[in-house]
């Protein structure tokens, strides 16, 4: 049985990501978030091949769950998305409790790895793992400072990993979104109405992350936006981009 599996995929990018893959030739997509309910819906709008696990996984034990039931099912796993995460307040450090970190590094490093050490020998030639980053990866990012720093972490890990598998058939594409509107961004803070430039919806993006990966590319960068900033970030000097980017949010802060 052939599969994809999707982590984050109640809503977001983890929902278009399940979008995409129903055009695909999968024998079910497994879809990872913890509202139930929500899961329960994509398997109302997409039908049998949707498989809804509610995990958490902050918890070590998800990833123990998911390789006993890839094991007892037997089966190829054709793609893995790594799309949860958890996101960070803009504000300084000291307004992030040790357990806010403590999680937010749990989903969004650890579980990743986890995850692909679980997938990788379900996989064969032709597979593909997809790690969300972000645009945040770019460089150090002050006020979103813990975020930004994991989102690197995956960066790195994940363009190492394609270069492990090199000649295996096997991609691994960090995935590197600006600001995605999944509806959760906030529309406010501290009274002032936040702007979030080159906005976009995630169907775009997960399309072109699909597109990439099976293209065989390390690193997929959606939008003209992105890419300058990307192209900003290997140019100027790390001060330089951390001072823009301190400036443009002291409003909100």
């Amino acid at each position: 049985m052939t599969i994809a599996i999707v982590t984050g995929a109640s809503g977001g990018l983890g929902r278009a990501f399940v979008e995409q893959l129903t055009e695909r030739p999968l024998d079910e997509i497994w879809c990872v978030a913890r509202d139930e309910e929500k899961l329960a819906a994509l398997r109302a709008r997409w039908g049998e091949r949707i498989v809804p696990l509610s995990l958490d996984l902050a918890a070590a034990e998800s990833a123990q769950a998911l390789e006993r039931r890839l094991r007892e099912q037997r089966c190829a796993v054709a793609y893995l998305v790594n799309s949860a995460g958890v996101g960070e307040e803009l504000a300084p450090t000291g307004r992030f409790s040790p357990e806010q970190a403590a999680r937010l590094v749990a989903v969004n490093c650890t579980a990743v790895t986890s995850l692909c050490a679980v997938c990788l020998p379900f996989m064969a030639a032709g597979g593909h793992i997809l790690n969300i980053a972000s645009q945040s990866a770019f460089q150090p990012v002050p006020y979103l400072n813990l975020y930004a720093s994991s989102k690197a972490f995956v960066r790195s890990y994940t363009r190492a990993l394609h270069a492990e598998m090199r000649g295996t058939g096997l991609t691994a594409t960090a995935v590197c979104p600006g600001w995605v509107d999944t509806g959760m961004l906030a529309l406010e803070v501290g009274g002032v109405k936040v702007r979030y430039p080159g906005l976009v919806p995630p169907a775009p993006v997960a399309r072109k992350a699909l597109k990439d990966a099976e293209r065989g590319r390390d690193q997929s960068v959606c939008t003209l936006y992105v890419k300058w900033m990307h192209l900003v970030a290997k140019l100027l000097p790390q001060r330089a981009v951390m001072w823009g980017w301190t400036k443009s949010v002291q409003r909100y802060l």
